[in-house]
């Protein structure tokens, strides 16, 4: 398990159900995919996902003898996401070991990805609930789109902050939204209830995301498990650099922009480029508008009464602000 995340040991016995369960995706009959899917899932996944999954479900008074199970659905997808992400992205270090493409190949990594969404949309079907399947299916759809969304602006260092959110709420906070409305749906919550935990896991998954964009800027690569400043070396322009470029002259601007995806930029030009955004202020606002978004997400859970579950929920929000991966 990811060590930053499991320094939130309440969580604990939570994490060792949802990883048994992750286990048993691992009935293929093809040794190759259960030894492409452990490398990819197994080990130091965060599993905010199905955590979160759980814990909507409690605050929604369901205890179901398949919430575990149910949990992993989110997990799977995930993993398919990066296992897909990496190939395009042509990565060579995911989680601080090499990534499942660059060990057996970009073919083996995506029909990987295609097998785990197959796994997870057979676990939502033994649901037997078509509200929680058709929220499954949406978000999988949102988050292809928010992919192939932020493919068509590779190296576009005019993106502009509105487009940048809408490629992140479609690609990561809307599968963390799916979680939460998902344990409201399988619980069978009144629509109230069920749109309170979706703005919640709305506003929590972009917050993580932003976060995720700063680490990709004040990290290391020893912490973060994948090279510091990645996101910049594959052509994307994320919220940092966007701010950054708006407090540079045109003129430097172009420069830069000319440098990195016209020429090939050195080890030195992105490390002036990390040093940059780092001196420009860019980091505590970013961090600022994170915790706004936590905020929003805690209010959303004002509908609930207090308890143990909601109390999870805001140290679980908070942590997201404060990790270090």
């Amino acid at each position: 398990m990811d060590s930053d995340i499991s320094n939130l040991t309440q969580f604990k016995d939570h994490f060792d159900i949802i990883n048994d369960e992750l286990y048993k995706v691992f009935d293929s009959q093809v040794p190759l995919v259960q030894e492409i899917g452990r490398h990819a899932l197994l080990g130091h996944g965060k599993r905010l996902r199905p955590l979160i999954f759980v814990l909507s479900c409690q605050l929604c008074n369901y205890h179901g003898e398949d919430v575990y199970q149910l949990s992993t659905i989110f997990e799977y997808i995930h993993t398919a996401s990066l296992l897909h992400d990496d190939v395009l992205d042509n990565a060579e270090i995911r989680r601080n070991k090499p990534s499942a493409n660059q060990v057996w190949g970009n073919h083996a990594a995506v029909l990987e990805g295609d097998f785990l969404v197959s796994k997870a949309l057979a676990i939502a079907i033994r649901a037997g609930n078509i509200p929680f399947m058709a929220k499954i299916t949406e978000a999988t759809t949102l988050m292809t789109e928010g992919q192939i969304l932020e493919l068509a602006h590779t190296d576009d260092w005019g993106i502009s902050r509105e487009l940048h959110m809408e490629i992140i709420t479609s690609k990561t906070a809307m599968l963390i939204s799916t979680a939460c409305a998902c344990g409201a749906i399988i619980s069978d919550a009144e629509s109230e209830i069920a749109e309170s935990l979706t703005q919640f896991g709305l506003n929590v998954g972009i917050a993580f995301q932003l976060i995720d964009d700063l680490l990709d800027y004040t990290s290391s690569q020893e912490v973060l498990g994948k090279p510091v400043g990645k996101d910049l070396r594959e052509g994307k322009v994320t919220l940092p650099l966007i701010y950054t470029l708006t407090q540079l002259e045109t003129t430097e601007k172009k420069r830069l922009e000319d440098l990195f995806v016209n020429h090939q930029p050195t080890d030195d030009d992105f490390r002036d480029i990390i040093d940059l955004v780092r001196g420009k202020g860019a980091v505590d606002r970013i961090r600022e508008e994170a915790q706004l978004y936590v905020e929003d997400a805690i209010n959303c859970l004002d509908i609930f009464p207090d308890s143990a579950t909601k109390k999870d929920l805001i140290i679980l929000s908070q942590h997201i602000i404060d990790r270090k991966k």
